[in-house]
């Protein structure tokens, strides 16, 4: 799809309140919410990785008596803005677990987003608790953190609501933030645990930027988000902590928390380079 027509499917979905808009089962409409900080064509990684998880999730046929574990994407390109067909396929089918795979292309095009994930069986109060409790101050004891500057309106940055309670978007170093949807992931559909997870989940790399976003790219190519409990309530908490080696590869580490305490970790794999500069 070129740009003029991205650009004309999300003018026309500009009045819906959501990340995305359903055109049937498998095919949705991503709207300005779904930009990016660095692209105006193209999407954060967060709304498509909450869009893949669902899609997992919700397949004609998806065992009600299983959930995900663990959930690996693969970005192989920028999320262009527009339409986007979802096609879901299982792996692997046993009795405790199973591996489904999901992709995301614009329509006639091939994939930009690749999703598998471990769903395994479960069987409630089958075995003893051992989780941890709170371990943070919660989302109402901090305040409203701004998104860095952005050069658009309308995007990820305006549809998300963002606490932090250890460094911020503009401070370098390890950051902790609690984060909230302002609007639900598909217009008019309520959302969904995972949905607030994963839409949260890719932006470890830059709640702990440790590089200067002005000077450094520090984007990753993957995402991997392992869950031990199903997360509740509309808060997700992101600490994030970011490790860089001089040849260019970078890890975000990230422990998930809800309200009630750790959910789970998640993942990126980082390419650091020196940012373009022009006129060079």
């Amino acid at each position: 799809m070129g740009d003029t027509e991205d650009v004309e499917a999300v003018e026309g979905a500009e009045d819906v309140e959501g990340f995305y808009e359903r055109i049937d089962a498998g095919r949705f409409r991503a709207t300005a919410y779904t930009r990016g900080p660095w692209d105006p064509g193209a999407q954060h990684a967060g709304p498509p990785a909450a869009l893949l998880g669902r899609a997992i999730e919700e397949r004609p046929g998806a065992r009600e008596d299983m959930r995900i574990a663990r959930i690996t994407y693969e970005i192989l390109r920028p999320v262009p803005l527009g339409p986007l067909e979802l096609t879901t396929s299982v792996l692997r089918a046993g009795r405790g677990t199973e591996v489904v795979e999901a992709a995301l292309a614009p329509a006639g095009a091939a994939p930009v987003m690749l999703a598998r994930a471990l769903r395994i069986r479960m069987a409630p109060d089958s075995v003893p608790a051992v989780v941890a409790g709170p371990e943070l101050p919660p989302p109402g004891e901090v305040g409203v953190t701004p998104f860095f500057p952005v050069p658009w309106e309308t995007g990820y940055h305006s549809a998300m609501e963002t606490r932090f309670t250890e460094g911020a978007f503009v401070e370098l170093g390890p950051g902790t933030c609690w984060m909230r949807m302002r609007v639900p992931l598909v217009a008019g559909e309520e959302p969904r645990p995972l949905d607030r997870v994963l839409v949260a989940a890719d932006s470890g790399n830059g709640i702990s930027s440790v590089m200067d976003f002005g000077r450094y790219v520090f984007v990753n190519g993957d995402l991997t988000v392992h869950l031990h409990r199903h997360p509740v309530g509309e808060w997700v908490c992101v600490e994030a902590r970011t490790s860089v080696d001089a040849a260019g590869i970078g890890l975000a580490d990230a422990r998930l928390h809800d309200e009630k305490g750790p959910i789970g970790r998640s993942a990126q794999s980082l390419f650091v380079a020196p940012r373009a500069v022009e006129g060079r």
